[in-house]
């Protein structure tokens, strides 16, 4: 099997198959572009008053997600690895099952979740009831299932082909949305007067942020592998994960925050922008379709030890369609919550490996030797879903810091143990 038509799905990016800034850019923006984190800004909008609790929370969630994705993105770049790779230094053959297990749930999950809001909110849009309609919803379900795969099995290509048209056009209708919300709530200083409608934890709105895209931005490695360089990754990642989403939670919250309207769709009917609103929510959900089937396809190539990542591709749109028709999309707060917990740490224990115990620099995969577990890093992982749980704070941050320093700490333990005795020979 060819493995560049493949995308590289088992081994390293060469350099000749780079991309550069704009294009690595352009995909990670149209990944970001998703209508569940203009949700997830609308449930926060109506929460909170504008300044100084919402700007505040928004910089800083979206700031933390920049920084998080920024550094994963490094580390791929540099190592040509994606995050199912990666996790075969951090986790251990074996062990890294787990992260791939995680990842590769929460990316389905995610497709489902598109897939069938598509259907729901198009006909509600139309003015057709999904509930009583139950069996046109059902084929749109299906439809779109399969029809939002089709970029993702081409490839990097065919996710950079789509970005390029939609990303552009997503930003215009996003800007026409805002300016009506500006204009309908009579100007900044009639934003400030806004009060809060109901109550909510500003860990949790901050959790909220961050878990909107998590579990995307710990596998935004599957694209920053093909950056040209480690400074172009970082940047790009910033532009698409603090700049891109931080614009996509803004809309939704400012939106909301005018209107006492949590769902962006209902906002976009209240503008008169239903038209505009079913172009924007059919771009913004396919160029974040494709990103996190591509991403499931990665994670199951490496778990299968396949590379025939364009049938991985289809059997995980078949997967996510069911999900859909399951009703996921009714479930997307407490699933953003449980993301915000749970998927950080394998970060943090990615980065303590390469960064920490690695020191920058990996052996090539398939010549590495690699241990069936790596306790360090499941240590580290246990231990920061455990501090991310429990904690009263900011769990994503906690969750981090905690994995990485138990990563680091029992690591140098288990280093210590396994040294030769003084005079042994």
């Amino acid at each position: 099997m060819d493995q560049k038509s493949q995308d590289y799905p088992l081994s390293e990016v060469p350099q000749a198959a780079r991309k550069s800034f704009g294009s690595l850019a352009v995909v990670l923006l149209g990944f970001t572009f998703f209508t569940a984190t203009m949700f997830a800004g609308g449930q926060i909008g109506t929460a909170f008053p504008l300044w100084p609790d919402l700007v505040a929370i928004i910089v800083t969630g979206n700031l933390l997600l920049g920084a998080y994705v920024a550094v994963l993105g490094m580390i791929g770049a540099r190592t040509g690895l994606n995050t199912a790779l990666l996790s075969r230094f951090s986790f251990g053959r074996i062990g890294a099952k787990l992260p791939d297990l995680l990842l590769g749930f929460t990316q389905i999950g995610w497709y489902g979740w598109g897939t069938a809001t598509m259907a729901v909110v198009l006909l509600r849009l139309i003015g057709i009831d999904a509930e009583t309609h139950s069996v046109l919803a059902y084929a749109l379900m299906i439809l779109f299932g399969f029809a939002f795969c089709w970029t993702a099995y081409i490839g990097y290509r065919g996710l950079e082909l789509l970005s390029i048209v939609s990303v552009p056009l997503m930003v215009l209708l996003l800007a026409v949305s805002l300016w009506i919300a500006v204009e309908d709530g009579a100007g900044g200083q009639g934003l400030m007067a806004i009060q809060p409608g109901h109550a909510l934890g500003i860990g949790t709105a901050i959790t909220m942020v961050f878990g909107t895209f998590v579990s995307g931005g710990t596998q935004a490695t599957n694209w920053t592998r093909f950056a040209a360089s480690p400074r172009q990754a970082v940047w790009a990642s910033l532009v698409a994960f603090f700049i891109g989403n931080g614009l996509m939670i803004t809309t939704g919250a400012i939106g909301a925050l005018v209107y006492q309207q949590p769902d962006i769709v209902d906002v976009l009917v209240i503008q008169g922008l239903t038209v505009l609103g079913i172009l924007m929510l059919f771009l913004n959900l396919w160029t974040t379709q494709d990103n996190t089937i591509y991403n499931f396809s990665a994670v199951g190539c490496t778990g299968f030890a396949t590379d025939k990542r364009r049938m991985v591709t289809v059997i995980g749109a078949a997967i996510g369609t069911v999900l859909a028709l399951l009703r996921i999309d009714l479930y997307l707060i407490p699933f953003l919550l449980l993301l915000g917990t749970f998927i950080p740490p394998i970060g943090g224990v990615i980065m303590a490996d390469y960064l920490v115990k690695r020191r920058g620099s990996y052996p090539p995969i398939a010549s590495a030797d690699l241990p069936d577990f790596n306790k360090a890093g499941l240590a580290g992982y246990v231990v920061g879903c455990l501090a991310a749980y429990f904690s009263p704070g900011i769990p994503p941050l906690i969750g981090i810091i905690v994995a990485i320093v138990t990563y680091v700490m029992v690591d140098r333990v288990l280093s210590e143990r396994d040294k030769p005795a003084a005079g042994s020979p």
